[in-house]
Protein backbone atom coordinates (compact mmCIF):
# COMPACT_ATOMS: atom_id res chain seq x y z
CA UNK A 1 0.00 0.00 0.00
CA UNK A 2 3.41 2.35 0.55
CA UNK A 3 4.51 1.45 -2.90
CA UNK A 4 0.82 2.58 -4.56
CA UNK A 5 0.51 5.92 -2.39
CA UNK A 6 4.32 7.05 -3.23
CA UNK A 7 3.69 6.58 -7.05
CA UNK A 8 0.13 7.99 -6.95
CA UNK A 9 1.99 11.02 -5.18
CA UNK A 10 -1.14 10.29 -2.20
CA UNK A 11 -0.46 9.41 1.56
CA UNK A 12 -1.39 5.75 2.80
CA UNK A 13 -4.68 7.30 4.29
CA UNK A 14 -5.91 7.74 0.95
CA UNK A 15 -5.30 4.64 -0.49
CA UNK A 16 -6.79 3.03 2.12
CA UNK A 17 -9.73 5.52 1.89
CA UNK A 18 -10.37 4.46 -1.59
CA UNK A 19 -9.88 0.41 -1.51
CA UNK A 20 -12.82 1.38 1.31
CA UNK A 21 -14.81 3.10 -1.37
CA UNK A 22 -15.13 6.36 0.85
CA UNK A 23 -16.94 9.46 -0.08
CA UNK A 24 -14.50 11.97 0.85
CA UNK A 25 -11.85 11.16 -2.12
CA UNK A 26 -11.95 12.87 -4.76
CA UNK A 27 -12.33 11.31 -7.91
CA UNK A 28 -9.32 12.59 -9.86
CA UNK A 29 -7.40 11.35 -6.91
CA UNK A 30 -9.28 8.19 -6.57
CA UNK A 31 -8.75 7.76 -10.61
CA UNK A 32 -5.42 8.25 -9.75
CA UNK A 33 -4.52 5.34 -6.92
CA UNK A 34 -6.75 2.66 -9.15
CA UNK A 35 -4.42 3.31 -11.78
CA UNK A 36 -1.65 3.11 -9.73
CA UNK A 37 -2.93 -0.15 -8.16
CA UNK A 38 -3.18 -1.55 -11.68
CA UNK A 39 0.67 -0.83 -12.37
CA UNK A 40 1.96 -2.33 -9.61
CA UNK A 41 -0.69 -5.61 -9.52
CA UNK A 42 -1.34 -4.64 -5.68
CA UNK A 43 -3.46 -7.14 -4.24
CA UNK A 44 -5.15 -6.37 -0.20
CA UNK A 45 -4.02 -8.94 2.04
CA UNK A 46 -7.07 -10.15 3.03
CA UNK A 47 -5.25 -12.05 6.39
CA UNK A 48 -4.45 -8.79 7.54
CA UNK A 49 -7.61 -6.80 6.40
CA UNK A 50 -9.58 -9.79 9.00
CA UNK A 51 -7.05 -8.91 11.59
CA UNK A 52 -7.83 -5.25 11.41
CA UNK A 53 -11.37 -4.90 10.69
CA UNK A 54 -12.49 -8.27 12.74
CA UNK A 55 -14.43 -9.24 9.58
CA UNK A 56 -12.98 -12.36 7.14
CA UNK A 57 -16.48 -11.98 4.75
CA UNK A 58 -16.23 -15.35 4.62
CA UNK A 59 -19.14 -17.61 4.87
CA UNK A 60 -19.44 -21.39 5.03
CA UNK A 61 -21.45 -24.20 3.09
CA UNK A 62 -22.14 -27.75 4.64
CA UNK A 63 -23.00 -30.26 1.44
CA UNK A 64 -23.26 -33.72 0.56
CA UNK A 65 -24.20 -35.79 -2.35
CA UNK A 66 -22.74 -32.98 -4.29
CA UNK A 67 -22.38 -35.63 -7.57
CA UNK A 68 -26.44 -35.11 -7.59
CA UNK A 69 -27.50 -32.29 -9.76
CA UNK A 70 -29.99 -30.77 -7.10
CA UNK A 71 -26.98 -30.51 -4.44
CA UNK A 72 -24.53 -29.30 -6.62
CA UNK A 73 -26.63 -27.07 -8.95
CA UNK A 74 -27.49 -25.10 -5.41
CA UNK A 75 -24.29 -25.02 -4.18
CA UNK A 76 -23.37 -23.03 -7.19
CA UNK A 77 -26.37 -21.14 -6.41
CA UNK A 78 -25.13 -20.29 -3.29
CA UNK A 79 -21.59 -19.52 -4.37
CA UNK A 80 -22.98 -16.71 -6.82
CA UNK A 81 -24.78 -15.08 -4.47
CA UNK A 82 -22.05 -14.63 -1.70
CA UNK A 83 -19.91 -13.36 -4.72
CA UNK A 84 -22.21 -11.04 -5.57
CA UNK A 85 -22.67 -10.13 -1.60
CA UNK A 86 -18.79 -9.30 -1.76
CA UNK A 87 -18.31 -12.74 0.40
CA UNK A 88 -16.47 -15.53 -0.34
CA UNK A 89 -17.10 -19.29 0.46
CA UNK A 90 -15.62 -22.00 2.31
CA UNK A 91 -17.24 -25.51 1.41
CA UNK A 92 -17.22 -28.36 2.95
CA UNK A 93 -18.82 -31.39 1.07
CA UNK A 94 -19.65 -34.74 3.02
CA UNK A 95 -20.60 -38.03 1.71
CA UNK A 96 -23.30 -38.25 4.06
CA UNK A 97 -24.58 -35.50 6.64
CA UNK A 98 -25.34 -36.82 10.55
CA UNK A 99 -24.36 -35.92 13.93
CA UNK A 100 -20.72 -36.50 13.75
CA UNK A 101 -20.20 -34.78 10.11
CA UNK A 102 -22.13 -32.26 10.54
CA UNK A 103 -20.48 -30.79 13.93
CA UNK A 104 -17.06 -31.24 12.44
CA UNK A 105 -17.80 -30.13 9.72
CA UNK A 106 -19.27 -26.70 11.50
CA UNK A 107 -16.14 -27.33 13.81
CA UNK A 108 -13.27 -27.15 10.83
CA UNK A 109 -15.05 -23.91 9.26
CA UNK A 110 -15.40 -21.79 12.46
CA UNK A 111 -11.54 -22.58 13.34
CA UNK A 112 -11.47 -20.75 9.53
CA UNK A 113 -13.53 -17.80 10.89
CA UNK A 114 -16.18 -18.13 8.98
CA UNK A 115 -18.73 -15.39 10.00
CA UNK A 116 -22.03 -17.69 8.89
CA UNK A 117 -22.94 -20.98 7.28
CA UNK A 118 -25.53 -22.27 4.85
CA UNK A 119 -26.32 -26.05 5.72
CA UNK A 120 -28.11 -28.09 2.39
CA UNK A 121 -29.92 -30.54 4.74
CA UNK A 122 -31.92 -32.97 2.44
CA UNK A 123 -31.86 -35.64 4.67
CA UNK A 124 -34.13 -36.35 8.09
CA UNK A 125 -30.51 -37.29 9.65
CA UNK A 126 -29.14 -34.00 8.77
CA UNK A 127 -32.18 -32.10 10.12
CA UNK A 128 -32.24 -34.29 13.44
CA UNK A 129 -28.29 -33.53 13.85
CA UNK A 130 -29.40 -29.43 13.37
CA UNK A 131 -31.95 -30.30 16.00
CA UNK A 132 -28.94 -31.16 18.82
CA UNK A 133 -25.76 -28.88 17.86
CA UNK A 134 -24.97 -24.80 19.03
CA UNK A 135 -22.98 -22.87 16.81
CA UNK A 136 -21.08 -19.61 17.09
CA UNK A 137 -22.27 -17.80 14.03
CA UNK A 138 -25.91 -17.37 11.97
CA UNK A 139 -26.84 -20.48 10.19
CA UNK A 140 -29.47 -21.03 7.34
CA UNK A 141 -30.85 -24.24 6.15
CA UNK A 142 -31.41 -25.02 2.43
CA UNK A 143 -34.08 -27.79 1.52
CA UNK A 144 -34.71 -28.67 5.35
CA UNK A 145 -38.41 -28.37 4.93
CA UNK A 146 -38.55 -28.94 8.75
CA UNK A 147 -39.83 -27.40 11.92
CA UNK A 148 -37.05 -26.09 13.95
CA UNK A 149 -36.26 -22.62 14.78
CA UNK A 150 -33.61 -21.81 11.80
CA UNK A 151 -33.88 -19.99 9.09
CA UNK A 152 -34.78 -21.94 5.87
CA UNK A 153 -34.80 -21.36 2.06
CA UNK A 154 -36.61 -24.07 0.15
CA UNK A 155 -38.46 -24.81 -3.32
CA UNK A 156 -41.98 -26.05 -2.95
CA UNK A 157 -41.33 -29.78 -3.84
CA UNK A 158 -45.14 -30.53 -2.64
CA UNK A 159 -46.60 -28.02 -5.30
CA UNK A 160 -43.99 -29.08 -8.27
CA UNK A 161 -45.39 -32.98 -7.72
CA UNK A 162 -49.04 -31.49 -7.74
CA UNK A 163 -48.41 -29.66 -10.63
CA UNK A 164 -46.92 -32.66 -12.32
CA UNK A 165 -49.85 -35.22 -11.44
CA UNK A 166 -52.53 -32.59 -12.29
CA UNK A 167 -50.57 -32.04 -15.82
CA UNK A 168 -50.94 -35.87 -16.57
CA UNK A 169 -54.56 -36.16 -14.78
CA UNK A 170 -55.52 -32.99 -16.96
CA UNK A 171 -54.66 -34.76 -20.30
CA UNK A 172 -57.01 -37.68 -19.91
CA UNK A 173 -55.11 -40.18 -17.82
CA UNK A 174 -57.15 -41.83 -15.09
CA UNK A 175 -54.40 -42.13 -12.65
CA UNK A 176 -50.50 -41.39 -12.45
CA UNK A 177 -47.98 -43.99 -11.30
CA UNK A 178 -45.28 -42.86 -9.56
CA UNK A 179 -41.22 -43.74 -8.78
CA UNK A 180 -40.04 -41.83 -5.84
CA UNK A 181 -36.88 -41.25 -4.84
CA UNK A 182 -34.98 -42.48 -1.66
CA UNK A 183 -37.20 -42.37 1.42
CA UNK A 184 -34.47 -40.13 4.01
CA UNK A 185 -34.90 -37.89 1.49
CA UNK A 186 -36.86 -34.73 2.72
CA UNK A 187 -37.83 -33.75 -0.75
CA UNK A 188 -38.85 -37.27 -2.32
CA UNK A 189 -41.04 -37.54 0.66
CA UNK A 190 -42.64 -33.93 -0.29
CA UNK A 191 -43.08 -34.92 -3.91
CA UNK A 192 -44.64 -38.13 -3.35
CA UNK A 193 -47.23 -36.23 -1.01
CA UNK A 194 -47.67 -33.60 -3.52
CA UNK A 195 -48.37 -36.66 -5.89
CA UNK A 196 -51.08 -38.46 -3.90
CA UNK A 197 -52.24 -35.45 -3.02
CA UNK A 198 -53.36 -34.50 -6.59
CA UNK A 199 -54.47 -37.75 -6.98
CA UNK A 200 -56.78 -38.04 -3.94
CA UNK A 201 -58.18 -34.47 -4.57
CA UNK A 202 -58.94 -35.59 -8.44
CA UNK A 203 -60.70 -38.97 -7.13
CA UNK A 204 -58.31 -41.04 -8.66
CA UNK A 205 -56.57 -44.09 -7.42
CA UNK A 206 -53.38 -44.28 -6.00
CA UNK A 207 -51.34 -46.77 -7.28
CA UNK A 208 -48.86 -48.88 -5.34
CA UNK A 209 -45.30 -46.85 -5.32
CA UNK A 210 -41.76 -47.90 -6.50
CA UNK A 211 -38.51 -46.21 -5.24
CA UNK A 212 -35.36 -45.66 -6.48
CA UNK A 213 -32.23 -43.97 -5.35
CA UNK A 214 -32.00 -40.97 -7.95
CA UNK A 215 -29.59 -43.25 -10.11
CA UNK A 216 -30.52 -43.85 -13.40
CA UNK A 217 -30.05 -47.51 -13.01
CA UNK A 218 -32.93 -47.71 -10.28
CA UNK A 219 -34.89 -45.79 -12.53
CA UNK A 220 -34.23 -48.09 -15.25
CA UNK A 221 -35.55 -51.19 -12.93
CA UNK A 222 -38.39 -49.28 -11.86
CA UNK A 223 -39.36 -49.07 -15.91
CA UNK A 224 -38.98 -53.12 -16.24
CA UNK A 225 -41.45 -53.44 -14.26
CA UNK A 226 -43.37 -50.89 -14.93
CA UNK A 227 -43.38 -51.80 -18.59
CA UNK A 228 -45.01 -54.98 -18.10
CA UNK A 229 -47.87 -52.97 -16.67
CA UNK A 230 -48.25 -51.09 -19.83
CA UNK A 231 -51.66 -51.96 -21.70
CA UNK A 232 -53.45 -53.00 -18.54
CA UNK A 233 -54.18 -49.56 -17.00
CA UNK A 234 -50.73 -47.89 -16.63
CA UNK A 235 -50.98 -45.01 -18.95
CA UNK A 236 -48.83 -42.57 -16.72
CA UNK A 237 -45.95 -42.22 -14.85
CA UNK A 238 -44.86 -39.51 -12.74
CA UNK A 239 -40.84 -40.20 -11.73
CA UNK A 240 -39.00 -38.09 -9.25
CA UNK A 241 -36.46 -36.72 -10.94
CA UNK A 242 -34.86 -36.52 -14.26
CA UNK A 243 -32.32 -39.12 -13.87
CA UNK A 244 -34.59 -41.54 -12.78
CA UNK A 245 -36.68 -40.65 -15.41
CA UNK A 246 -33.85 -41.25 -18.07
CA UNK A 247 -33.27 -44.42 -16.55
CA UNK A 248 -37.44 -45.52 -17.33
CA UNK A 249 -37.31 -44.24 -20.89
CA UNK A 250 -34.51 -46.85 -21.46
CA UNK A 251 -36.91 -49.45 -20.14
CA UNK A 252 -39.53 -48.77 -21.82
CA UNK A 253 -37.84 -48.36 -25.45
CA UNK A 254 -36.52 -52.06 -24.91
CA UNK A 255 -39.92 -53.33 -24.02
CA UNK A 256 -41.73 -51.40 -26.82
CA UNK A 257 -43.41 -49.31 -24.88
CA UNK A 258 -44.07 -46.18 -26.86
CA UNK A 259 -43.17 -42.82 -25.07
CA UNK A 260 -46.15 -40.99 -25.25
CA UNK A 261 -47.84 -43.06 -27.56
CA UNK A 262 -48.25 -45.75 -25.13
CA UNK A 263 -47.27 -43.94 -21.64
CA UNK A 264 -46.80 -40.34 -20.45
CA UNK A 265 -43.80 -39.35 -18.74
CA UNK A 266 -43.22 -36.28 -16.63
CA UNK A 267 -39.67 -35.87 -14.41
CA UNK A 268 -38.67 -33.36 -11.73
CA UNK A 269 -35.31 -31.24 -11.84
CA UNK A 270 -35.05 -29.86 -15.65
CA UNK A 271 -31.65 -31.12 -15.82
CA UNK A 272 -29.87 -29.39 -18.97
CA UNK A 273 -30.20 -33.08 -21.07
CA UNK A 274 -34.28 -33.15 -20.20
CA UNK A 275 -35.09 -31.52 -23.53
CA UNK A 276 -32.48 -33.58 -25.39
CA UNK A 277 -34.28 -36.93 -23.76
CA UNK A 278 -35.70 -38.80 -26.83
CA UNK A 279 -38.64 -37.71 -26.43
CA UNK A 280 -37.85 -34.26 -24.80
CA UNK A 281 -38.98 -34.59 -21.30
CA UNK A 282 -41.71 -32.82 -19.45
CA UNK A 283 -40.50 -32.04 -16.28
CA UNK A 284 -40.93 -29.35 -13.32
CA UNK A 285 -37.74 -26.94 -13.04
CA UNK A 286 -35.94 -25.70 -9.95
CA UNK A 287 -34.76 -21.83 -9.17
CA UNK A 288 -31.34 -22.68 -7.52
CA UNK A 289 -30.56 -19.53 -8.48
CA UNK A 290 -33.30 -17.50 -6.80
CA UNK A 291 -32.33 -20.35 -3.42
CA UNK A 292 -28.66 -19.17 -3.03
CA UNK A 293 -30.12 -15.47 -3.29
CA UNK A 294 -32.08 -15.92 -1.05
CA UNK A 295 -30.12 -18.43 1.31
CA UNK A 296 -27.47 -15.95 1.19
CA UNK A 297 -29.48 -12.62 1.56
CA UNK A 298 -31.12 -14.36 5.21
CA UNK A 299 -27.49 -15.53 6.21
CA UNK A 300 -26.19 -11.92 5.61
CA UNK A 301 -28.49 -9.92 7.21
CA UNK A 302 -28.19 -12.21 10.21
CA UNK A 303 -24.51 -11.55 9.79
CA UNK A 304 -24.71 -7.45 9.20
CA UNK A 305 -27.68 -7.03 11.91
CA UNK A 306 -30.27 -6.15 9.10
CA UNK A 307 -33.65 -6.56 8.70
CA UNK A 308 -34.55 -8.52 5.97
CA UNK A 309 -34.76 -6.43 2.43
CA UNK A 310 -38.70 -7.66 1.93
CA UNK A 311 -39.43 -6.12 5.34
CA UNK A 312 -41.13 -9.38 5.95
CA UNK A 313 -38.82 -10.68 8.95
CA UNK A 314 -39.64 -14.10 7.63
CA UNK A 315 -37.43 -16.82 8.54
CA UNK A 316 -39.04 -19.49 6.10
CA UNK A 317 -38.90 -18.43 2.46
CA UNK A 318 -40.61 -20.89 -0.02
CA UNK A 319 -39.66 -20.73 -3.92
CA UNK A 320 -42.05 -21.90 -6.47
CA UNK A 321 -41.08 -24.12 -9.27
CA UNK A 322 -42.45 -24.14 -12.70
CA UNK A 323 -43.58 -27.03 -14.78
CA UNK A 324 -41.59 -27.13 -18.30
CA UNK A 325 -44.03 -29.14 -20.58
CA UNK A 326 -42.48 -31.22 -23.27
CA UNK A 327 -43.35 -33.89 -25.58
CA UNK A 328 -43.09 -37.27 -23.43
CA UNK A 329 -46.15 -35.90 -21.79
CA UNK A 330 -48.63 -34.90 -24.81
CA UNK A 331 -52.30 -35.55 -24.02
CA UNK A 332 -53.62 -39.27 -24.41
CA UNK A 333 -56.26 -40.46 -26.02
CA UNK A 334 -57.34 -43.38 -23.57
Amino acid sequence: MADVATLAGVSHQTVSRVLGNHPNVREATRLTVLRAIEELGYRRNSSARALATRRTRTVGVVASDTTLFGPASTLFGLEEAARAEGYTVSTVSLRRLDGATLSGALEHLSDGGVEGVVVIAPHRPAVSALAELRYPFPVVTVEGGHDLDIPCVSVDQHLGARLATDHLLAAGHRTVWHVAGPEDWLEAGARTAGWRAALEAAGAAVPPMLTGDWSPLSGYRAGQELAGRAGRGMTAVFVSNDQMALGVLRAFREAGVRVPGDVALVGFDDIPESEFFAPPLTTVRQDFMAVGKRSIGLLTDRIEGRDPADGSGAARIVIEPQLIVRSSSSPSSL
